[in-house]
């Protein structure tokens, strides 16, 4: 008894409203929802029809069952019913399989998968916003994810807003959803790329439309820094050559100019702590095998943590 109850404790424990198609906060994710109760319902009601049919024709009185019969159920059973039953199935599924429409004045969020991270524009028609590993959405409103790579083949996956959409390098794939609730969810990288593919998360937050647009304002004003020792380390071990801080041109790393604000470090594997953060700058391959940051293990502990103080600026309770 105990062993079965340890096997359905570690089947619920991946059971989740931040992470689950099960737990729906957009339409099309809900949608999909539907079509798969229905479609595990219908399966269920033939395998169980199946199952009769078998314990019917076991129990039957020899002679009872002749060829002829045999062969109007097969008709009957195997072929018209299953065909009548799929294509309805089809007809009704046909109209959830069709995209959202899209206008040309929609949020767009263009979305490129690194290895092993997600690099994050916003375009609304002004001056188009970075970020990276992180994706904040306006409740109600329909966006577009334009998705790409730049390295190998990613997937994009927010189980509990939409469907999976490959990200290719050299092609755009465009996704159009639209979220219901407010909340904070996940999504995730749903194509083999690589060591640490398994650390390729990043967080969601759907906004209500007016927090939505103060966000996106108030994010294009890089914030104001402090602290003399933090930013001539981050000019001294040459950070501004990969990273993007506050307006600077670079772009190989992910955009750090609002990195305080961020839910989690390192595409969704740690808390962003300072502490943390220090130790991620010292040995970055420590926390995520494969990433292509070099590690400045040269820097002493009180080194790294000015330079992380720097980086949280702001720190989440003021920048939110």
């Amino acid at each position: 008894m105990r062993k079965y109850i340890a096997v359905w404790t570690l089947a619920l424990a991946g059971c989740n409203a931040h992470q689950s198609a099960l737990a729906p906060f957009g339409l099309e994710a809900r949608s999909t929802l539907g079509l798969t109760i229905v479609l595990a319902i219908g399966g269920l009601a033939i395998a169980l029809g199946v199952a009769a049919i078998y314990v019917v024709a076991a129990r039957a009185p020899e002679g009872r069952l002749s060829h002829a019969g045999g062969m109007r159920l097969v008709l009957w059973l195997g072929a018209i019913f299953p065909t009548v039953v799929l294509t309805g199935l089809l007809i009704w599924a046909l109209p959830a399989m069709r995209p959202l429409p899209a206008d040309k004045g929609d949020l767009r969020i263009h979305v490129e998968g690194e290895q092993f991270w997600w690099r994050v524009r916003y375009e609304d028609g002004g001056e188009p916003l970075l970020s990276a590993n992180e994706v904040r959405l306006p409740v109600g409103r329909t966006v577009v994810f334009e998705l790409t790579a730049r390295d190998v083949v990613h997937s994009f996956w927010i189980p509990g807003l939409a469907g999976k959409m490959d990200m290719i390098p050299g092609r755009t794939n465009r996704l159009v959803v639209k979220a219901e609730k407010p909340g904070t969810y996940r999504g995730v990288c749903a194509e083999f790329c690589g060591l640490s593919h398994a650390l390729m998360a990043f967080d969601v937050i759907a906004m209500e439309p007016a927090a939505f647009d103060r966000w996106l304002a108030a994010s294009r004003t890089p914030p104001t820094r402090t602290g003399a020792p933090g930013a001539a380390l981050f000019a001294r071990e040459g950070c501004a050559s990969c990273h993007t801080v506050g307006g600077a041109s670079a772009d190989i790393g992910p955009d750090l100019t609002r990195y305080g604000e961020r839910l989690t470090l390192g595409a969704g594997i740690l808390a962003p702590t300072v502490a943390n953060t220090a130790a991620f700058i010292r040995d970055p391959h420590r926390f995520k095998p494969g990433a292509r940051m070099p590690a400045y293990a040269h820097l002493s502990r009180e080194e790294a943590l000015a330079l992380a103080r720097w980086l949280k600026q702001p720190a989440p309770e003021e920048g939110r």
